[in-house]
């Protein structure tokens, strides 16, 4: 082999060399290495693509006469009827419920993750339990139990009425407020975990020279602290916004029959029209429209992490 003519030839040489045998890795380390990967590829294609399939297979059928599914003929009925108009403002309504519910998310859980990592000491696993601790009950029971904490004579008017600081109860529930109130709470942890992630894998030391530099510590947090935990603000994001664009329990629930998100129309087609052609093609459009906004939000971690 002939030596390298330059400095730079000679100092990207051992990185050459590393990257030509780590390409050449041996058969049976790329056969364990297939091993272990299959058991996942194999769930994934079962549960999550096979029905992806079947969503979409479905979507292009219609029903007969027997209210049966065909598919026949196969078009884009479905597709075409569910761009119709009047569902446009079930759409806003997710992204409104699921933004907000997104932010408030972040707002509440940054602060919580941030004590849990700096100040948890030897408490952050029993903390971070804690903070899972709501997963272990029925999301469906949470939610019930919101309605007797909102309703006109719940929890919350109880003691208000109680205390003297209203005389008569505040219609809370089955309105945008106990909506994003309960799926506020049942996605908060969904966004404390990756923040906490994040945040603990900061090296304080970094904070600690802002401030030798004369940063004060608003301006330490908004340089430092910040920039560097974006991508498990990112992640949170990710982790809270998907699951609050498909939810429908909480807006049913907590919301009322007046409160019509895309969610919910999916699941009415599903149960009570019986439709599952068309429930399918909406489904299928909902899902798109998410992991659009989802590979966005990667490709921005991406940048964030790596540019």
């Amino acid at each position: 082999m002939a030596s390298p003519s330059t400095p730079a030839e000679a100092a990207a040489a051992p990185v050459v060399a590393a990257t030509s045998t780590a390409g050449r890795r041996p058969l049976s380390e790329r056969i364990a290495g297939l091993v272990f990967v299959a058991p996942g590829v194999v769930w994934l294609a079962i549960f999550f693509l096979a029905p992806l399939a079947i969503i979409l297979v479905v979507s292009l059928g219609s029903r007969d006469a027997a209210n049966h599914i065909t598919l026949a003929h196969p078009s884009l009925d479905n597709y075409l009827r569910a761009t119709r108009p009047e569902y446009l403002p079930a759409f806003a309504n997710s992204l409104r419920y699921a933004g907000i519910t997104t932010v408030l998310s972040i707002l509440i859980g940054y602060p919580i993750a941030y004590w849990i990592s700096r100040y948890g000491g030897s408490r952050k696993v029993l903390l971070l339990i804690l903070v899972m601790l709501p997963f272990w009950t029925s999301y469906l029971i949470r939610t019930y139990a919101w309605m007797i904490i909102l309703r006109d004579n719940g929890v919350m008017n109880s003691i208000l009425l109680t205390t003297g600081l209203i005389s008569d109860p505040i219609p809370i529930l089955n309105s945008d407020f106990a909506v994003i109130l309960g799926m506020t709470y049942g996605f908060l942890p969904f966004a404390i975990l990756p923040l906490y992630v994040s945040i603990d894998r900061l090296d304080p030391d970094l904070v600690a020279a802002a401030r030798d530099l004369y940063a004060n510590g608003r301006a330490a947090f908004l340089r430092v602290t910040l920039p560097l935990t974006m991508p498990g603000i990112i992640a949170a994001a990710i982790l809270t916004f998907i699951p609050a664009m498909g939810d429908y329990v909480t807006p049913d629930l907590l919301g009322g029959a007046q409160t019509s998100t895309i969610a919910k129309v999916v699941q009415v087609l599903f149960t009570s029209g019986r439709d599952w052609p068309y429930g399918s093609a909406l489904g299928f459009m909902l899902m798109v429209i998410t992991l659009a906004g989802t590979f966005l939000a990667i490709r921005a971690l991406r940048q964030e992490t790596f540019g």
